[in-house]
């Protein structure tokens, strides 16, 4: 349900948790009953260590790293990004990740329902990321495709 960034070198607790899959807690049962319980999502750091990414079923999350901060950004893998969009009033979020949201809502909440408004679709899970060490851009893959991301 949640995202833990740790600190090697400080094992008293986490530097910063972060609330992922906390709309999926009402559905844990259809989690078990589909074997979607056992999911692991890869989490990625972003090469100057200021944010961190992580899938979900058919989107990632990126958050900021700092202490503090409540920067989370929402994207959506999809062939076709510029879909319908669903316009979330939330306040502006400042940062280099701004100019990767084009097509895709931004906010910190996820009511159970994909970028379009349509119930969750357990099948369409992005397991894995990466995040290019020296460049803004981000690899995810889900099922057969790979998609890129690059702010």
């Amino acid at each position: 349900m949640t995202l833990k960034l740790w600190d090697l070198n400080m094992d008293s607790g986490p530097v910063s948790t972060f609330q992922v899959h906390e709309h999926l807690r009402p559905r844990l049962c259809d989690l078990y009953e589909n074997d979607s319980i056992f999911d692991k999502f890869e989490c990625c750091l972003s090469g100057d260590g200021l944010h961190v990414a992580t899938g979900s079923y058919n989107l990632f999350r990126v958050f900021a790293s700092t202490p503090g901060s409540m920067e989370v950004t929402t994207l959506e893998a999809s062939r076709n990004p510029m879909r319908r969009q669903i316009a979330n009033p939330t306040r502006p979020t400042r940062g280099t990740l701004t100019s990767m949201t084009r097509g895709v809502r931004r906010g910190g909440e996820n009511l159970g329902v994909d970028a379009n408004g349509n119930s969750l679709d357990f099948s369409t899970k992005l397991l894995h990321l990466a995040w290019h060490p020296t460049e803004n851009s981000i690899a995810c893959a889900a099922a057969n495709s790979l998609y890129m991301y690059y702010a």
